[in-house]
């Protein structure tokens, strides 16, 4: 599970074809449940649903143990969004969780940022 009070960071995210994670993350979805958008790092990934979001850690020097944290859009109480800059070329997502912590997503500068808060806003409002 994410260490939500020490290391909860997810860097250099940048958006991959939603099947990318596909045979891994199908195993997990439940009924009506689809992929909205997908991201991955050197190792490590992050998957957005319509029901959560799916933090996946790559661990170990084969990469075989990986570790599958879901995040209910439901248990997310608050969320920060810091956009790219001029010299800062990428943004970062905060998510906190009432009770858990929070975990923080850096994305390259490519990455539609606005998008996936805009999903977020659904989910977590709705």
């Amino acid at each position: 599970m994410i260490d939500f009070n020490s290391n909860g960071f997810f860097a250099r995210l940048k958006k991959v074809n939603n099947d990318e994670f596909g045979k891994i993350i199908n195993d997990f979805l439940i009924d009506g449940e689809n992929v909205i958008g997908a991201y991955k790092s050197i190792r490590d990934g992050v998957v957005f649903t319509n029901k959560r979001i799916i933090a996946i850690n790559v661990q170990g020097l084969t990469g075989k143990k990986q570790d599958y944290t879901s995040i209910p859009y439901s248990k997310i109480s608050t969320f920060s969004l810091e956009t790219a800059g001029f010299f800062d070329l990428d943004s970062e997502l905060e998510l906190y969780m009432s009770g858990v912590g929070k975990v923080k997503f850096q994305f390259t500068g490519s990455t539609d940022v606005k998008e996936i808060c805009k999903a977020i806003s659904q989910y977590t409002l709705a």
